[in-house]
């Protein structure tokens, strides 16, 4: 199902450019293969393409500050591998497997080739199961699908992370117990973003108690292009471990996918590769095809993808963000104004959805609910600007009760997060699925209209309000 790469031939060639993070590296006599690991005294590289006749570009991982132009290179015969098993739980590594938890080292019976090809399309399995979240808004307007994939874009610093890091605890913590208890593993990677954050996340795991059944790689914005780019393909494959060869149904969570792209954008820079016209290297789209492509479920058993995607200047038609829609079966979109107004998850209903809210999957009531909160929330945007301007007190008897329907509803999918009770001071909830769209109908139907709509702020449920 999966193509491994070996190597035969051993020899050395000489080093002709140094450009950042990338070597180009001359062989006189036995060209290496692609992806073949290569090393210059302590420095460590990996051919990624040719470069001219008899000469590659080579993406350089470790010790670039120790390479100079004629220095030898010798092959390895190897590809870049990492420790895949049991062992990698509870453990955070680098692209080479290497512990940096301070733990020992992680050592295990079986290594696997970073690059791997995508599972064969007879071996890909398709679902359309809900997975329940615990998170309102999520669970109503944008549902996980079991085996799918789901997104967080936002800007800088509207909650994606946060928001990533409570569905992993819901779901793992909460919604279906520990990892080991019931065959399901985690894997988190860390591309790109900062180190606090991974620290963080791995000291809320421990507390939380679900650390053992999660694998964590991590290539944070502090190292080069070529280790970031590569963190996201060793998440892919510890992933492929779990799902092909232990059976077992996998949650794979990745913070940040753009900076996946954006990686791959510096170092075809630095390779003097064309871009294309809206400035991101020509292969993006292929390099988006060939990760995701990883990520199926299949007969073994199923991948489930939370991915949090930086979108920059908050434009969400950037071509490297763009690049990630076609991927995923659930889109949640957050938005700025709403978390300017305080209201937290920042999620924009109205932008959010999922490829599965049909009667069939969620249910009649859940998808008729989804409908009339939708047109009601775009009915009352249109009354924003009147409000603005004349106030509410103008609006008719009809348009200030919808107006204000809108405003508790809107309060109403706020949500106080498990991960977040130091810094809110407010215990974390979770909500069924069944809870939150039985509310939200009630909403709509005017069951609370006597109520004040600052009651529904970061309740759970509605049966919460006294």
């Amino acid at each position: 199902m999966t193509k491994n790469f070996k190597f035969q031939i051993s020899n050395s060639g000489r080093i002709i450019s140094v450009r950042g993070q990338v070597a180009e590296v001359e062989f006189r006599q036995e060209a290496p293969e692609i992806y073949e690991v290569l090393e210059a005294g302590q420095a460590r590289m990996q051919v990624f393409s040719s470069s001219g006749k008899n000469c590659f570009y080579c993406l350089v991982l470790s010790g670039e500050d120790k390479l100079w132009r004629g220095i030898e290179v010798v092959r390895t015969q190897e590809a870049l591998s990492v420790p895949v098993g049991k062992e990698a739980l509870g453990r955070v590594m680098d692209i080479f497997g290497a512990a940096v938890d301070g733990g020992g080292p992680i050592t295990t019976a079986k290594k696997l080739p970073v690059w791997r090809e995508a599972p064969a399309y007879e071996e890909v399995l398709t679902t359309q199961e809900i997975w329940e979240t615990g998170i309102k808004v999520l669970d109503m307007f944008a549902p996980l699908v079991k085996g799918g994939k789901m997104g967080l874009f936002g800007g800088a610093g509207v909650g994606k992370t946060l928001l990533l890091s409570e569905i992993m605890h819901n779901i793992l913590a909460l919604g279906h117990g520990s990892g080991q208890d019931n065959g399901k593993v985690s894997v988190f990677a860390g591309v790109g973003e900062r180190v606090r954050e991974g620290h963080e996340l791995y000291e809320e795991l421990k507390l939380r108690g679900i650390l053992p059944s999660v694998a964590l790689v991590y290539g944070p914005m502090g190292e080069n292009a070529a280790v970031r780019y590569l963190t996201a393909l060793v998440g892919v494959t510890l992933v492929e471990h779990f799902r092909d060869e232990e059976k077992k149904d996998v949650l794979f969570f990745i913070d940040n996918v753009f900076r996946f792209a954006q990686a791959g954008n510096e170092l075809a820079t630095i390779m003097n590769t064309i871009p294309s016209e809206d400035g991101y290297q020509a292969t993006l789209a292929s390099e988006m095809a060939a990760f995701h492509e990883r990520l199926v479920s299949t007969k073994s058993a199923k991948t489930s993808t939370i991915e949090a995607i930086y979108v920059p200047s908050d434009d969400l038609l950037d071509q490297g963000v763009q690049s990630i829609f076609p991927y995923l079966d659930s889109v949640v979109t957050l938005s700025r104004h709403v978390y300017q107004e305080g209201r937290l998850p920042a999620v924009d209903i109205l932008s959010s959805g999922s490829g599965v809210l049909s009667p069939e999957v969620v249910g009649q009531l859940h998808y008729d609910t989804v409908i009339k909160a939708q047109a009601v929330i775009k009915k009352a945007e249109n009354l924003e600007r009147m409000v603005a301007l004349v106030g509410e007190a103008e609006l008719s008897p009809e348009n200030q009760l919808l107006y204000r329907r809108v405003k508790k509803l809107k309060n109403y999918m706020t949500q106080s997060f498990f991960v977040a009770e130091e810094q809110t001071g407010r215990s974390g909830k979770y909500v069924k699925v069944t809870e939150t769209v039985q509310d939200v109908a009630d909403i709509l139907a005017g069951k609370y209209d006597q109520v004040a709509e600052d009651k529904f702020l970061y309740i759970g449920s509605a049966k919460e309000i006294k």
